[in-house]
């Protein structure tokens, strides 16, 4: 990145003229030019000011700003000038800058609406998604991943979040399964997993699908001695909570029949996650039979 060209200043002592004198003198000999440059002249503050202008193209500056990058107030065209860097930046070779570029795309998109805009990008978002969720570890997994929820929400129900769905969809159930992968991308991948299918599944079978791999999880925590009378966390819990939460929330689209299915199956081994140590997975548990409750209410009616 250029460094800013120092200013030169009057010296403290002496005459005002003999200091702009002085001045003058150093930068021609510096440069080689035998002419006057004043003091915080213009020329100085325009190099200046490209210089700064020009840490937006530098990506350890946004690695460093991280998300904070797009945190300031400034017009629609500014916004979508650095979201396009940010953009280009999700290919950089840097890990670090990787993420937080997807950060700072995931932050702007969570602020301020922008349909046009990510539409005309969808399938170059998508694309560097999928690379960053396949390549990446578990931090870049999970900056990928929460931005893959947030470019669905903000394509909205129809066939671009559909297809944004079918590229991505495979690839966040394959890091949710895979054991050897870190619990945190696990969790964040579960969680934005069914917001996506929320939003954009129109496939009936793949919806069940789904449903299965979030059960597989989070039933591992259910009850398994009869007994005893608390379930212990474990590393896991956190995992197993996030499933719960997607399943719950993919079950409100289900239909009747399969929402009657689940219920016979779950209801009554849901409420010994109740007795778990682990306070969020009380809320999560509680949560989940409220709403299991509700849709068995309106089956009723």
């Amino acid at each position: 990145m250029p460094k800013n060209k120092k200013r030169n200043t009057p010296h403290r002592g002496g005459s005002g003229g003999g200091g702009s004198g002085a001045a003058a003198t150093t930068a021609a000999t510096a440069g080689g030019q035998h002419r006057n440059v004043q003091p915080f002249s213009d020329e100085d503050a325009s190099i200046e000011t490209m210089s700064h202008c020009s840490g937006y193209s530098d990506p350890s500056s946004f690695a460093e700003d991280g998300p904070e990058v797009l945190d300031e107030e400034g017009t629609q065209e500014d916004l979508e000038y650095k979201l396009k860097g940010l953009i280009d930046l999700t290919l950089d070779k840097s890990a670090k800058t990787r993420q937080a570029a997807l950060e700072g795309i995931k932050n702007a998109l969570a602020s301020r609406m922008l349909y046009e805009f990510i539409l005309e990008r969808r399938m170059t978002l998508t694309d560097s998604i999928e690379r960053c969720l396949k390549k990446g570890k578990s931090d870049e997994q999970r900056a990928a991943a929460a931005l893959a929820s947030v470019l669905c929400i903000q394509l909205g129900p129809g066939i671009e979040s559909e297809e944004v769905l079918k590229t991505l969809g495979p690839v966040l159930k394959k890091i949710i399964c895979d054991g050897t992968a870190s619990i945190q991308a696990r969790q964040t991948c579960a969680t934005c997993f069914g917001v996506c299918c929320f939003i954009a599944t129109d496939d009936i079978t793949e919806l069940y699908s789904t449903l299965q791999c979030l059960e597989n999880i989070f039933t591992k925590s259910y009850l398994k001695e009869k007994d005893s009378n608390v379930i212990c966390s474990t590393p896991n819990t956190a995992l197993h909570i996030s499933s719960l939460l997607a399943w719950t929330l993919l079950l409100t689209i289900c239909p009747l029949s399969e929402v009657k299915k689940k219920l016979e199956m779950h209801v009554h081994k849901l409420p010994s996650l109740l007795s778990s140590d682990d306070v969020n997975m009380r809320i999560a548990a509680g949560e989940s039979l409220a709403l299991l409750f509700e849709l068995a209410r309106g089956m009723e009616s």
